[in-house]
């Protein structure tokens, strides 16, 4: 028999614990459901990544989040919502993986590995981070290249090239360098991206202008071997030994999810799902989104400091129609 809530969580990030916090407050009966461990996606964040954002603005249901800096680091926001999660007895099911969502009688049915339920609302907060954007070229399926980067260590005297120019390349860039890679940039821009945090970006800028790293801008990665790489410039192929590649060409949010759901997603290469800015319903009723899934290919767009505010928003409308 089904297990029947009021309202389903699909994702137990940031801003999926946000939308049960503001369920819990409203006396909302839910469950959150998340196929990877508490916060995955900011496990899977490189080692020591510092958030852009400072501490207060990545707090969820009103709950201080104190950090030994004004920029937090990984390991403290990882502390933060677990600490989170536990001191309000959220109702989460870890390691969980939401598989199909149909339409029933009243609300929807959803099957996931391990149970059925029956709920009258969804939420949909399922982030970006699990599908890369892929290069498409030879040797991409290679033990060698990865779209994941976790730590400088493992590349320590090797050649490298990073893919990319924003903040996700800049950051393996320069922490892979300091650990003794030789390291290759290949952009495909005429400059490291605008985005990159501002305490940075004169770093790389200046090892690539004294030489200690390399870049080809206007370039792009065209093949992979065992122990070289292409890249194409302006000037035509130019060939370099190498033994790894970190492709920090971005992710996608799980549009075939999406569109299974029933979910209209625009028909240009965004991708912008449809619903409602007011509530964050959907056009299938019940159906909301929160978080970063919101914006598409452009996932650039949401962060957890500015979509926090789905949370209210989508409690909000489903107390209204009680």
């Amino acid at each position: 028999m089904a297990k029947k809530v009021a309202l389903l969580i699909v994702g137990g990030g940031p801003i999926g614990l946000a939308c049960a916090l503001a369920a819990q407050k409203q006396g909302i009966d839910y469950v959150v459901i998340e196929k990877g461990c508490l916060v995955n996606s900011l496990y899977r964040y490189p080692i020591n990544m510092t958030f852009f954002s400072t501490s207060e603005r990545l707090e969820i249901g009103g709950i201080p989040f104190v950090s030994n800096n004004a920029k937090p680091t990984r390991p403290e926001a990882l502390e933060y919502y677990r600490r989170v999660a536990v001191s309000k007895n959220v109702n989460i099911h870890l390691f969980e993986k939401v598989e199909t969502v149909k339409p029933a009688e009243k609300g929807y049915t959803v099957i996931t590995d391990k149970a059925v339920y029956g709920a009258d609302n969804i939420v949909i907060a399922t982030g970006f981070y699990d599908i890369p954007n892929l290069l498409r070229i030879p040797g991409e399926d290679l033990p060698k290249v990865t779209h994941y980067y976790k730590d400088p260590h493992y590349y320590a005297t090797r050649k490298v090239i990073v893919i990319g120019a924003n903040n996700s390349a800049v950051d393996a860039a320069l922490e892979t360098y300091r650990k003794g890679a030789e390291v290759t940039m290949v952009v495909r821009e005429e400059g490291i991206g605008k985005r990159v945090k501002y305490w940075v970006k004169p770093d790389i800028e200046n090892r690539i202008k004294e030489g200690s790293i390399q870049a080809f801008f206007h370039s792009s990665l065209v093949g992979v071997r065992e122990q070289e790489a292409d890249i194409l410039t302006p000037e035509g192929i130019v060939t370099i030994p190498n033994d790894f590649v970190i492709a920090a060409t971005g992710y996608q949010p799980d549009f075939p999810f999406l569109e299974n759901v029933g979910i209209q997603l625009s028909a240009d290469g965004v991708r912008e799902p449809v619903y409602n800015e007011d509530t964050m319903e959907t056009n299938m009723p019940g159906i909301y989104l929160a978080g970063v899934v919101c914006g598409g290919m452009n996932t650039h767009v949401w962060f957890i400091e500015n979509s926090r505010e789905h949370a209210d928003k989508i409690i909000r409308h489903i107390a209204s129609k009680n």
